[in-house]
């Protein structure tokens, strides 16, 4: 049998009247760590083993806790009972509880579970204290979240919705803080505020500025208030089902999956436009509308019972570790092109899969824009073999298809031609790693900025353009391009 013990929270008055029935009657105690108050107020004959050794040998607390629990079993295994104390309850944040359980009942090995005031009531009891904290306190069953600076210290993006508090337990060292920092500085501004809880101390300190002195140990807990106003994709969801909801917003419980297309497209393209500006106060919008658009989609869709966001997300997620397995499995991309190699690889073994009639030209959507699905279709069609080999051969089916629209004999016919040299320029382009409908939206806008500047020039000289001669025009068009060049500097 094994026993799982509680220490509490760190004073030694916070041992429960069960635990210390228990620990009168051990023998012998093992301990995680000899780090915590109420180890030195704990009865006197018990003999303490410790597994503080283990930190300094182990590469990392994940390997600590594997070894930790390891030894447990093994003397279980080897004595018959092991009395295991842990700081606060042994189901609340401590890890090596939850393998030693799971492996435990691996072995058919009977548990029991000896309760421990846990780190989250104090952290509560100090925050409530504190006079600059506030009257509300925190209520646990109102979406308190709690997590491990452990876990969180190997993330890359905090695995908590910023609408409600955290607590973050086990923040050991100024080394883990800032790597605690860093996760959850990809979620929350750099200047908003945490509060460092050590035993009952409480200091507010910005989140850039957490790993800025050594205020921690092993018994500190920090906490993270939410952002100031609703910024969580829950909550987005929370109000995209609302305004479908039959009290909600009447033009939107009307929307429809084909109803959206347009909105859908618009602000995709107004997402193009700002990047083209390289407007970053607009594209935080815009991505904000498009995001709209497809949390409406994903309703739509939930209340068919079709899908939901969930499948969408996990759909996504699948198919990221599928293609990057240099990341998170063992092939090896050392530059961007091997990665490519690797993706485009893999993309054909899917399509391999597939039914025996599939094409590498599935999966195109056919409403894309003319030009940028023309590339498209170069591109894949080049990847499965069917391609030029030189820029050269490239450039004569330019000029092949430029004679071909001047010899036409029908506008029909040279429509067709006209075509199929935008299909040229488009493998052209590829040659050259040219992104053809960027280039062209950029030259749509060059243009568009210099006629604005042209139409300026002749309405401030009194000129109507119909009326001038093609040098005149080309003067006023040579001016208006540094007219133009100099507005884009301002």
């Amino acid at each position: 049998m094994i026993t799982l013990l509680g220490l509490g929270p760190g004073d030694p008055a916070l041992l429960t009247r069960e635990a210390w029935m228990v620990l009168e009657k051990a023998r012998v105690l093992y301990l995680r760590t000899r780090r915590h108050p109420t180890v030195d107020a704990l009865p006197a004959h018990l003999i303490l083993r410790s597994f503080d050794a283990l930190y300094e040998q182990e590469e990392d607390f994940e390997s600590v806790y594997r070894a930790i629990a390891a030894e447990v079993l093994a003397a279980v295994e080897r004595e018959g009972e092991v009395m295991y104390a842990v700081p606060g309850h042994p189901l609340v944040g401590e890890a090596t509880s939850s393998l030693i359980l799971s492996q435990a009942r691996q072995r058919g090995i009977a548990v029991r579970v000896v309760a421990g005031v846990s780190f989250v009531e104090s952290t509560l009891q100090a925050l409530a204290a504190h006079s600059a904290f506030g009257a509300d306190g925190l209520d646990p069953l109102r979406g308190l979240q709690v997590c491990d600076a452990l876990e969180l210290a190997t993330a890359h993006h905090p695995p908590l919705n910023p609408d409600q508090p955290a607590l973050i337990a086990q923040v050991y060292s100024r080394l883990i803080a800032s790597d605690v920092k860093l996760t959850l500085m990809n979620q929350y501004a750099p200047q908003h505020p945490v509060w460092v809880v050590r035993d009952r101390h409480v200091e507010r300190v910005p989140l850039h500025e957490l790993d800025h002195a050594d205020r921690f140990d092993h018994l500190t807990t920090l906490y993270v208030p939410p952002l100031p106003q609703p910024g969580s994709f829950e909550a987005l969801q929370e109000i995209v089902a609302h305004l479908r909801a039959p009290e909600g917003c009447p033009w939107d419980r009307e929307q429809t999956h084909e109803s959206l297309r347009a909105t859908l497209l618009e602000e995709t393209y107004e997402v193009l436009t700002a990047i083209d500006a390289e407007d970053w106060q607009a594209l935080k919008e815009e991505l904000g509308d498009l995001l709209l658009n497809v949390v409406m989609q994903a309703q739509i869709a939930t209340e068919s019972e079709t899908f939901r966001m969930s499948d969408c997300i996990a759909h996504v997620i699948a198919k990221l570790k599928r293609r990057h397995p240099h990341v998170f499995g063992e092939a090896v991309a050392r530059t961007a092109e091997e990665v490519l190699n690797n993706w485009h690889a893999i993309k054909q073994r899917e399509r391999a899969q597939q039914a025996e009639d599939s094409s590498a030209l599935d999966g195109i959507p056919p409403a894309l824009p003319a030009l940028a699905q023309a590339q498209k279709l170069i591109h894949r069609a080049e990847r499965a073999g069917f391609r030029w080999q030189t820029l050269a051969e490239r450039l004569g089916k330019v000029r092949e298809e430029l004679e071909e629209i001047t010899n036409a004999e029908s506008t029909t016919q040279r429509a067709e031609e006209f075509g199929d040299l935008i299909l040229a320029i488009a493998a052209w382009a590829e040659g050259y790693g040219v992104d053809l409908e960027a280039a062209t939206r950029e030259a749509n806008q060059k243009f568009a900025q210099r006629f604005r500047a042209l139409e300026r020039l002749a309405r401030a000289r009194g000129i109507t353009l119909s009326t001038l001669s093609r040098e005149a025009l080309l003067a006023l068009w040579q001016e208006s391009k540094t007219l133009a060049a100099a507005d884009a500097t301002r």
